[in-house]
């Protein structure tokens, strides 16, 4: 492989080096284990010899530019100049090379019976009458040899929009140690205030951002920027932008707050004023499309099953009780599905993906507290919405997501009344929603690793030059992709896919929107 045309560092060692050092004496390991690591097993996994550069390496097919999702560029309009971590040759590590791909699609489907197959194999889909099409490949993330943007004279504003999510400060922290890292001077962070009105609105004032100023802020929940919904001019945004000189955005937001950052990006270019905006995708209902998970997912299923252990030591402790948990989940049920597999005691989950009827759960509620004594019943926020209000009567947000009725307070009231009707013997009912709680909480391990790499991701996009894009993990790469690809709708649990369809395997739930006779598959032997 060439080395980066900007910078002429100290190459790692090549594969022929490599292969001497892999045939070295073995010391002391036994004949067995020496015969399994010959370098002949190697040479099976090699592909069909090309030419060689000069370094030993051989090209693999690459490729074209129009399998690739492409990302809006400022590299055009832009002098590129060597990264300042070309001096240690990016610690040692070396740097992304700007053609660098990562497959988007890692499974092929035989035919459209194959199960997960939905919408004949998309790379992403959104509602069953919703199929996405995507490009085979997206363009890697990571540090570039060659950037755009002069360090010295950049200022870069960081803005949180839409509802808490574990791992927000964690976000904001990586931000400004990476944009930092790469030589942006102090005073030139900026934190902007209370989501995108924060930009023009002169009641709170952006806030300086250095390292010595988030220190310690991921220790905490919540945001030390604030956030907001709505709020989003562009013109005054972009306006605000070329005031105060601002020639980087990094929104950390949803489907909303990317929204908002594309059309911030589209409002710079029509304007023609050169800023990098990008975005970090946070949701916490996992709901982005295309990437493989948002940050704070993980800490919300944990959190969410420490809510569900709960309601079963309330329900197995009474006489005939039924523990009610309602998680968050406005029109994806990720974080019920997940957090009830991961318990393992959620007896019925009902998400917005899988419609229901009232009657028939409330049987099947009946059934259990013959044959068990309890149940534990998970319900996400948005499920059950099309019993409780018309489609006319849905309202949106400042954000544009749909206001939704209380469907949690609606079971309860309905299993109590079910189970005072005369002929039925009581149930005690017991309802939790920690909604609150865990939108609040600081983040886990996993999550707050993956704060990290988002964030240095984006600032390395930024630096190349892109814009009016989006860091990601996707088939467990990180990725750089147009923001416009993963707004076009929430990403939603697929019920013909293998993880609803192993959940429904561990609970044994039956189908609640259909007439067949109501037995859990785990209870059989009562029927």
């Amino acid at each position: 492989m060439a080395m980066p045309s900007a910078c002429k560092t100290a190459r790692r060692a090549t594969p022929a080096t490599a292969m001497e050092s892999f045939r070295k004496p073995l010391g002391n390991l036994t004949t067995s284990k020496r015969h399994s690591m010959r370098p002949r097993r190697l040479e099976r996994f090699r592909t069909v010899p090309q030419a060689a550069d000069a370094n030993g390496f051989s090209p693999m097919p690459f490729p074209k530019d129009d399998e690739v999702m492409t990302i809006d560029t400022l590299a055009s309009v832009l002098q590129p100049r060597p990264s300042p971590y070309c001096a240690n040759n990016n610690n040692g590590e070396g740097f992304v090379h700007p053609k660098d791909r990562v497959v988007l699609q890692a499974l092929e489907f035989y035919d459209d019976q194959s199960a997960g197959s939905r919408c004949g194999g998309a790379a992403a889909y959104s509602t069953q009458d919703l199929c996405i099409q995507l490009d085979k490949y997206a363009v890697r993330s990571g540090p570039r040899s060659s950037i755009y943007f002069d360090p010295k004279k950049v200022t870069a504003a960081i803005v949180t929009c839409g509802g808490l999510c574990p791992g927000l400060n964690d976000v904001v922290k990586n931000l400004v140690l990476q944009l930092t890292g790469y030589g942006v001077p102090d005073g030139n962070i900026l934190g902007i205030r209370y989501g995108f009105s924060g930009f023009y609105e002169l009641e709170h004032p952006p806030r300086n951002l250095t390292v010595n100023s988030v220190e310690n802020i991921q220790l905490m929940g919540g945001t030390i920027l604030g956030t907001s919904r709505g709020g989003s001019d562009m013109k005054k945004i972009v306006e605000s932008l070329q005031m105060q000189g601002i020639n980087m955005v990094f929104v950390v937001g949803g489907n909303g707050g990317n929204a908002g950052a594309s059309a911030i990006a589209k409002e710079c270019m029509a304007q023609d004023y050169k800023c990098a905006v990008v975005g970090i995708p946070k949701s916490i209902d996992n709901d982005i499309l295309v990437i493989d998970k948002t940050f704070g997912f993980d800490t919300a299923v944990e959190e969410a099953e420490r809510a569900i252990l709960s309601a079963k030591v309330e329900a197995y402790s009474a006489k005939r009780g039924v523990g009610i948990v309602k998680l968050m989940g406005r029109q994806s049920g990720f974080i019920a599905l997940h957090a009830s597999m991961a318990a393992g005691e959620a007896d019925i989950c009902l998400i917005p993906e899988v419609k229901f009827r009232l009657e028939r759960v409330l049987q099947y509620i009946d059934y259990l507290l013959e044959v068990k004594g309890h149940c534990v019943i998970v319900i996400a926020e948005g499920a059950g919405q099309d019993i409780l209000q018309s489609s006319d009567e849905v309202g949106t947000d400042a954000s544009g997501n749909p206001i939704l009725s209380d469907v949690g307070v609606w079971l309860r009231d309905e299993v109590k009344r079910y189970f005072k009707e005369e002929g039925r013997s009581p149930a005690d009912v017991k309802y939790i929603d920690p909604s609150y709680m865990i939108r609040a909480s600081k983040c886990i391990s996993s999550d707050a690793i993956y704060c990290q790499v988002l964030a240095q991701g984006a600032v390395h996009g930024a630096f190349a030059g892109f814009t009016n894009m989006t860091v990601g993990l996707v088939n467990t790469h990180y990725v750089y992709l147009p923001t416009p690809v993963i707004i076009q709708a929430p990403r939603s649990v697929n019920p013909q896919g293998r993880m609803w369809n192993r959940m429904i395997a561990s609970n044994g739930q039956p189908d609640f929107d259909n007439d067949e006779p109501l037995r859990s598959r785990r209870y059989l032997f009562h029927a």
